[in-house]
């Protein structure tokens, strides 16, 4: 078996080839109807719980991997994101933002109640950070979580919750304390509690991803249920966010590889004035152009990819490579919209789908502006 990178072993290989399987019979011949539909189909979580989708970085005790490999979350987000939907990718692995918390910093009653549930994909874990009043700024969360005995009693909102309308488990920020970061705790709060009410958003993009605000009225938690100590969750909100951001840039580079070839297989065929597109100077000049973006991307991923199994945490490498991904999928999708002409602006063209959902990539897991604000104060200018 040829070895596509330095980066991979053929362990890796294998594993891209049972999720590209996966993804080419039971994903891309849907997306479209599953976009008309506003939802994946529910049954999808556990054929992908089947084949060990949900297990990178979680304790093969509650049905996970057993360990957390960079470069085979990469496969995973990139071979799902073949398909050409970003609601695909981000209905069926809002697991890995939602979860983490709960592996790293949860106790064994509370992780042994969630994980394996979402494991197998019989049930669906969400992240709940966002509030109406604020997103990037975590630090102003006014969610509170008041301790009433053995419970929290939880009032407030969250918004823009990716698996919001479906999910069983919502990793959730709340206030706890006094104002500021040092007030904050992560709370995981089931979706049958009593008091949580879920609206469903309508959106440009991500169709096929539910998405919503969720309101908490009195909505009584055990404590039990709450990850490490209290008045400690703004350093879990932190830790998360850096996986959220190569896994976002993750998909940024694969999409804008969908977006390259759909443009490339146009521009072979597509004729006008007497040649086909692919003969005229200038549109090979955007397909080359497109390409080297991307290869350039997927190198520095794959190295960060790496840069993480061994050890390191490239804070600042990290923001910025997500920040170039978003970009080169931004100009990709962009250059294939122009090559494709008009039919990259009908509903069911990948292009034109993949076109509507480049903001919120570059919106998600932090903005490019706080990405670049991020980096510079890594790099301690």
């Amino acid at each position: 078996m040829a070895v596509s990178s330095p980066f991979y072993n053929d362990d890796h290989e294998s594993y891209r080839e049972v999720i590209r399987a996966f993804v080419e019979a039971e994903v891309t011949p849907n997306v479209h109807q599953w976009d008309l539909d506003g939802v994946i189909p529910h049954e999808m979580y556990a054929k992908a719980g089947a084949i060990g989708f949900f297990g990178d970085g979680f304790d093969a005790e509650y049905g996970g991997h057993g360990q957390r490999d960079a470069i085979n979350r990469l496969m995973m987000f990139q071979e799902l994101s073949r398909s050409g939907s970003g609601g695909v990718v981000a209905a069926l692995l809002s697991n890995y933002i939602g979860l983490p918390p709960i592996q790293k910093f949860g106790s064994d009653a509370i992780k042994a109640k969630v994980l394996p549930g979402c494991m197998s994909g019989d049930q669906i874990g969400a992240l709940a950070i966002t509030e109406p009043s604020g997103g990037s700024d975590v630090a102003r969360i006014k969610t509170t979580a008041k301790r009433d005995g053995d419970h929290y009693v939880v009032n407030g909102s969250k918004t823009f919750i990716t698996s919001g309308m479906r999910a069983d488990w919502f990793t959730t920020a709340v206030r706890t304390g006094g104002e500021g970061p040092a007030g904050i705790s992560m709370l995981v709060i089931p979706g049958d509690v009593e008091g949580l009410e879920r609206t469903k958003l309508d959106k440009m993009g991500w169709l096929a991803s539910d998405t919503a605000t969720l309101y908490f009225d009195d909505c009584r938690v055990p404590v039990e249920n709450l990850l490490g100590e209290e008045n400690a969750g703004f350093s879990m909100i932190v830790n998360n966010f850096n996986a959220e951001r190569i896994d976002l840039a993750a998909q940024s580079v694969q999409f804008a590889r969908v977006c390259y070839d759909e443009a490339l297989a146009w521009a072979r065929e597509r004729e006008t004035f007497g040649k086909r597109l692919a003969d005229h100077q200038v549109i090979r000049h955007k397909l080359v152009e497109m390409d080297r973006r991307i290869n350039a991307c997927q190198a520095w991923i794959e190295l960060l990819a790496w840069r993480l199994n061994a050890g390191d945490d490239p804070v600042a490498e990290i923001a910025e490579a997500k920040v170039d991904a978003t970009m080169t999928f931004e100009f990709c999708a962009r250059e294939a919209a122009q090559i494709l002409g008009g039919a990259s602006y009908l509903r069911g063209d990948t292009v034109e789908r993949l076109y509507r959902e480049v903001r919120v990539q570059a919106i998600g897991g932090g903005s490019e502006e706080i990405m670049r604000d991020l980096a510079s104060r890594q790099l301690g200018l």
